[in-house]
């Protein structure tokens, strides 16, 4: 594999810049089970699970968080 400096990066477009970002974030979404989650996200999120079980009604839909953040702009 060839190695690109940072310099050589920085002088493509920023269109072309942006392509690539979008290729390699892609490349990484190809493998999503090369991608390790640290065990203090994990715990978060088994915390909040747990929250969501023991309390089904306590949060709000997509559609009234969405409605929220849209009335406030």
């Amino acid at each position: 594999m060839a190695s690109v400096s940072l310099s050589e990066l920085l002088q493509l477009s920023v269109a072309e810049r942006i392509q690539l970002v979008e290729d390699l974030w892609d490349s990484v979404a190809a493998h999503p089970e090369q991608v390790e989650t640290a065990p203090e996200q994990l715990a978060e999120l088994e915390k909040r699970l747990a929250e969501l079980d023991a309390n089904p009604q306590g949060g709000e839909s997509w559609d009234e968080v969405k409605a929220r953040i849209f009335e406030s702009l």
